[in-house]
């Protein structure tokens, strides 16, 4: 398995950051750095502050021929908690394209995910079911996000299956989520006071 650091996971949106003087989009990267992190770390719940989420997020996934539909807080916090519980937060993003506008972030990147072989025998994947692996695609996503710079929801789909990879992995090379939460605490910072000034027409 090569060397993938979890700290790094991010780095397009810091380099985005660097270069972005619109103040709606700063703090729309702003959030969605949070987000991620957050989500990595096993805080799932301060996901759906107000600040950063609308009441009712719906989510999309499509991805290694499978279909998920997400509808409201109770169903995503239902595999936010699943995936913390069973160290499958944990993520890599690799040569991550990111674009940002005034109602949505886009993005392309090789990532991967720690997932239980017993999930990618569900999917019809060969796979050890007592084991741990490192799930890697390539995937897009789209997160719109409200006039108050809320995450409305997140529509992510493989759109590249020619580097589909399942690495086994063994147990020392799992990062459980109590060491992702330990690595990224310093990564995670509170979002700027919103502004008035930032809201555009619905």
């Amino acid at each position: 398995m090569s060397e993938l650091d979890i700290t790094q996971t991010n780095v397009a949106v810091d380099q985005l950051l660097e270069v972005t003087d619109n103040p709606r989009h700063r703090y729309m990267l702003e959030s969605y750095n949070r987000h991620r992190y957050l989500e990595m770390a096993g805080r799932y719940r301060e996901i759906f502050s107000p600040e950063m989420t609308v009441e009712h997020p719906v989510y999309r996934f499509d991805f290694y021929g499978q279909k998920l539909f997400l509808d409201g807080r109770e169903q995503v916090e239902t595999v936010y908690r699943e995936w913390t519980e069973t160290d499958q937060c944990v993520f890599y993003s690799e040569e991550e394209e990111l674009a940002v506008g005034d109602t949505m972030i886009v993005s392309r990147s090789r990532l991967s995910q720690q997932t239980l072989g017993a999930a990618l025998v569900e999917m019809g994947i060969e796979a050890d079911p007592e084991a741990m692996y490192l799930a890697t695609t390539r995937i897009a996503m789209i997160w719109p996000y409200d006039s108050r710079c809320r995450m409305i929801g997140e529509d992510v789909w493989e759109y590249e299956t020619s580097e589909r990879e399942f690495v086994k992995l063994a147990p020392a090379e799992v990062v459980t989520a109590k060491r992702s939460g330990e690595l990224l605490e310093p990564l995670i910072k509170p979002l700027p006071s919103f502004d008035d000034s930032l809201l555009i027409a619905a």
